[in-house]
């Protein structure tokens, strides 16, 4: 009897079994791949949604804490004017409403157009020099007709509040000079006065403003901005330059 035909059989059928256990594996190892390519997908989105959730929670933190900072410092001027002059303390009281109906809206917003950005520090600027001595020199530079490139709102008010909160000094001659520009994709706000620091713990550029503001740069502008500040002898400098086109 002819056993080799049987013979051959078997092995056909073992290696046809041993190709398809072959392929069997092969398709649930690919099986395995894309679930686990899709799970480390779901799970990027999900960090990423999770930092992006912070990362906002973060800023309206951050925003909150220029409210009440702003607000101390404008009532504080209206305050010592009022013993001045209170007609002028009434209209200050006026424009005030306005700067705050900004701080309280337009603030909560991603971006506002430069244009409405520059016409708040005009009014800032506006509020906090009425009450300003024949010995304080203020120059002021705002661009006439700004563009509506988009920028994130109340970045450079901190640079002009350290100014008029440290620049002034009871009866020494003091000086500000504030300077806002804009070219095709950057906006920079260039910021000189004299330094009169409160006290050994209370120097120019100290307090909430400047940690608020360098932090709301890193998460607003990562890579995007240039921000330099510090006294030279008797002269405090800051300048930030943030480009809009990132």
């Amino acid at each position: 009897i002819d056993v080799h035909p049987i013979r051959d059989y078997d092995i056909f059928v073992g290696k046809t079994m041993e190709f398809k256990v072959v392929k069997i594996n092969q398709e649930f190892r690919n099986v395995v791949v894309s679930h686990k390519a899709l799970i480390e997908a779901e799970l990027e989105a999900q960090r990423k949604e999770i930092e992006k959730n912070q990362a906002e929670a973060e800023l309206a933190n951050l925003r909150s804490q220029v409210n009440p900072h702003f607000l101390f410092n404008t009532l504080n001027n209206i305050y010592s004017l009022i013993q001045i002059d209170p007609a002028e303390a009434q209209e200050a009281v006026h424009n005030l409403s306005g700067m705050l109906r900004y701080v309280l809206y337009e603030s909560q917003k991603d971006t506002v157009p430069l244009s409405k950005e520059r016409r708040f520090l005009k009014d800032y600027i506006g509020l906090m020099s009425a009450r300003l001595t024949s010995g304080v020199k203020l120059e002021v530079s705002l661009p006439e007709n700004p563009s509506d490139k988009p920028v994130a709102p109340l970045l450079f008010i901190p640079l002009i509040e350290n100014a008029f909160k440290h620049g002034i000094g009871d009866t020494a001659e003091s000086f500000i000079r504030i300077n806002l520009g804009e070219d095709n994709e950057h906006v920079t706000c260039q910021v000189e006065n004299s330094c009169f620091p409160k006290d050994d713990t209370d120097r120019s550029g100290s307090g909430i403003g400047i940690p608020n503001l360098r932090r709301r740069l890193d998460l607003l502008y990562p890579g995007a901005y240039s921000f330099e500040y510090g006294r030279v002898q008797t002269v405090y400098r800051s300048q930030l330059r943030i480009n809009t086109g990132k």
